[in-house]
């Protein structure tokens, strides 16, 4: 055992994917879920479980955004993933008879055993395999809104509910109400941490610039209770950094360069000016030492930032290290082995280990901070999310958060003293609407990434909105019922989403709280040229060209 490292340090994934069942299969779509679910969430359990099986617990905060856990539950997409499994271990084995035998060997080992897996834990969905993780207190659960909006610019009516709702669909899948939750994006502006207390929310993440840089500890915000924990880039981005980071070393396999005849991936890095046909061939030993020497250099990075830290502050100091989940595995092939190593070696080289609540329990809480309009995206501000490339997804979700509340608020009063009873119409129209706006759509445009998919998606939950408005509005009652069945068949998650919730719970502001509607906020950024408190402080950092990958 190594000498005691002051403070704590916290592993922060964040599990995260836009609805994409019945939209689309290849090259974006339903594949980009399976292809996650196997490389990522499937090999990360089991590291928990095997991490659990040895005696550890409360090794990392995990995030499980609703709609995510919703395709994780869905029938569809089980029978789906299930097929694609197999698909998998077929394609390995074309591999190998076509000639390149430890390509078709390796991958084959890795689909039979991610089947077997499969069929033996999540067959008939995710939600046990989850709750089994929560209940034994290996990792903390992490919650969100119901669909990922980008918060800041949503409607504040339309974002309180989205917020206590996605806390509400965790409760139903694991038993357990979130106290603490990944933002987003992180995006914020000021009024969400009094929306935040309101919902019994202790503790959010932010991206490290949007405390200043300064993220050795949490920090209450404002006059609130809930406290705002920054990301710790210094640490984060020697995982993270697409020009330094550990998935870029040579021996690792190649993310982009795929075997057109089986849709595998056959080489490693070799070189980053390397073009694909010309990379070599994958070698998982080569790859295996790889992984040892980042382990040890990520521990080596991890003790002396806690101590410089806790040195600068003058108290025990708090590391957090964030990121998706499914850069484990999806995106580096070899993350899984990496965070079980990391997982071991960390206590074991004298580094205390826990989750976001532990570190709030512990004391690790500083001064009240007037937190300012932020997001862990490219400037650190609201750019990727309402700049020039996606003025008009930003207008759109304006126009049809309107529409769709101002339809639901005719809804209602058209029934006057009527027994509210439950209106699939109605649920229906707030499900699209909630579809429309989440910030996958923009932030694939932003960074040209599958581009007209998302600007397709966009529209199309758009449009079923306002084909089920206009049909309400014209009292054309047979049509909105036979409208909305059509559209739920595609996007009937959340079967719990009641919209006369909307109207009972959300109205008004919490009392004391002004908060902007998303017109207003949208209309306050200029698209990119917005100063945030961070913008400064991320300028001296190395930054990634993007957060999430797709």
């Amino acid at each position: 055992m190594s000498d005691e490292v002051p403070g704590q340090f916290t592993l922060v994934l964040h599990s995260h994917l836009p609805w994409l069942a019945n939209h689309g299969r290849w090259p974006v779509g339903e594949e980009w879920l399976y292809q996650s679910w196997a490389a990522s969430y499937l090999p990360v359990v089991e590291v928990l479980r095997t991490l659990a099986a040895e005696g550890r617990s409360h090794l990392l905060s995990l995030g499980i955004t609703p709609v995510l856990a919703a395709q994780l539950d869905d029938p569809h997409c089980l029978a789906g993933m299930h097929h694609w499994l197999g698909n998998w271990q077929l394609r390995a084995d074309e591999a190998a008879m076509a000639g390149n035998v430890t390509l078709g060997r390796h991958e084959h080992r890795l689909a039979a055993a991610a089947l077997a897996d499969f069929e033996r834990n999540w067959r008939h969905g995710a939600a046990p395999v989850w709750r089994q993780l929560i209940d034994a207190e290996t990792i903390e659960l992490l919650g969100g809104p119901l669909a990922h909006p980008f918060q800041p610019l949503l409607d504040s009516r339309l974002r309180r509910f989205q917020l206590v709702e996605g806390l509400a669909d965790a409760q139903l899948r694991w038993g357990r109400t979130p106290r603490g939750i990944w933002a987003p994006e992180c995006g914020y502006t000021p009024g969400m941490e009094v929306e935040y207390d309101a919902a019994g929310v202790t503790h959010f993440m932010v991206d490290g610039p949007a405390l200043r840089g300064d993220s050795s500890l949490g920090h209450p915000v404002h006059d609130a209770d809930a406290v705002a924990f920054g990301r710790d880039l210094h640490v984060s981005y020697r995982v993270w950094s697409p020009k330094s980071g550990y998935p870029g070393h040579s021996a690792y396999r190649d993310f982009h360069h795929y075997d057109h005849g089986t849709g595998l991936k056959p080489s490693r890095v070799t070189g980053k000016t390397v073009a694909g046909p010309d990379k070599a061939p994958y070698d998982p030993d080569l790859a295996a030492e790889a992984v040892a020497r980042d382990v040890e250099d990520f521990v080596r990075t991890v003790r002396e930032r806690l101590r410089s830290e806790s040195a600068r502050i003058g108290r025990p100091a708090l590391v957090v290290a964030a990121f998706d989940t499914e850069l484990f595995g999806h995106w580096w092939h070899e993350g899984p082995q990496w965070l079980a190593a990391v997982l071991r070696a960390l206590p074991e080289a004298g580094v205390t280990v826990g989750t976001l609540a532990d570190a709030r329990a512990r004391g690790y809480v500083g001064d009240p901070v007037p937190l300012a309009d932020s997001s862990w995206g490219s400037g650190k501000d609201w750019r990727v999310w309402a700049g020039d490339q996606v003025r008009d997804l930003v207008e759109l979700n304006d126009d049809i958060v309107r529409l769709a509340l101002d339809t639901l608020d005719k809804m209602r009063e058209t029934r006057g003293d009527a027994p509210a009873l439950r209106d699939p119409v109605a649920d229906q129209l707030l499900r699209e609407a909630i579809l429309t706006v989440s910030s996958d759509w923009a932030f694939m445009v932003s960074k040209d990434s599958a581009a007209g998919y998302a600007r397709d998606r966009a529209h199309r939950h758009a449009h079923a909105v306002r084909e089920i408005a206009a049909a309400v509005g014209a009292g054309q009652v047979a049509k909105t019922q036979q409208l909305a069945a059509g559209w739920e068949t595609d996007d009937g998650l959340f079967p719990g989403l009641d919209a006369r919730r909307l109207g009972a719970r959300y109205e008004a502001n919490p009392p004391g709280q002004t908060v902007p509607t998303g017109q207003d906020t949208a209309a306050a950024s200029d698209g990119g040229d917005m100063v945030t408190a961070g913008t400064g402080a991320a300028s001296a950092i190395e930054e990634p060209a993007g957060e999430r990958r797709t």
